[in-house]
């Protein structure tokens, strides 16, 4: 029975959970409006002191910290990495870093009770592209995690099939993929909420990362952009 700090700070939402036995415990959780660029690094801190101290523990207390670790927003995954290997490191307690897809599915799998065959988490990645995977009910990986281009024949090997599919990036892939079995469901985001039975299993099974060697799975190369107003 493990004690976790989860950390989410992939997308949008920075939220920070502490578990028990894979079950969340404390929980604080942020949505920005979109006017708030710094929201993960302004609260990230501060959601964990408030966990813990909710909690009433240290960080050395802690069995472990999970970390959803991509992929996802470059700027997040680096403020959620550095956050959890200091974390670690002071406390003297692994890090487990667990796939951000997963975290996706495994909120879908909690909320969304019809019956269905596969799980498909998508991160919205601009344009018509997805950062994408396949999960079965039990949330096994059935597929490489990849950066895939929506077209109408996506997933056509699966015609025939119940899929879900959940995220930021399923709402504009549902016209272009509308498929009798396929159903798109709105309001599933990687949560710190949802990480405890994969932060659990992960414990258990002993899979902790080189807290010096550790990066996030950012799938695709951070591309820097000059601003053409520094141009002049």
């Amino acid at each position: 029975m493990a004690r976790i700090l989860n950390i989410e700070t992939s997308t949008d939402y920075c939220s920070v959970s502490i578990t028990k036995d894979g079950k969340c415990e404390h929980l604080r959780l942020m949505q920005p409006d979109g006017s708030r660029k710094s929201a993960h690094s302004e609260m990230l801190a501060v959601f964990v002191k408030e966990v813990l101290d909710e909690a009433g523990i240290k960080v050395s207390d802690l069995d472990a910290v999970a970390l959803s670790g991509g992929p996802g927003s470059y700027t997040g995954l680096r403020i959620g990495a550095s956050t959890s290997k200091g974390l670690c490191f002071g406390g003297d307690i692994p890090l487990i870093s667990l796939n951000t897809l997963l975290v996706i599915a495994a909120m879908a799998k909690a909320k969304y009770t019809d019956s269905y065959d596969f799980i498909v988490p998508m991160i919205d990645a601009r344009r018509m592209e997805v950062y994408t995977m396949i999960t079965n009910v039990k949330l096994d990986k059935l597929s490489e995690v990849e950066a895939k281009i929506i077209d109408a024949e996506s997933f056509a090997e699966y015609k025939g099939k119940k899929l879900l599919f959940c995220g930021n990036g399923a709402p504009k892939c549902s016209e272009i993929l509308a498929c009798e079995g396929f159903t798109f469901i709105d309001g599933i985001y990687p949560s710190a909420e949802y990480m405890g039975e994969l932060a659990e299993t992960a414990f258990n099974s002993k899979k902790f990362e080189d807290l010096v060697y550790y990066d996030p799975f950012y799938l695709k190369e951070f591309i820097a952009t000059t601003s053409k107003k520094s141009l002049f």
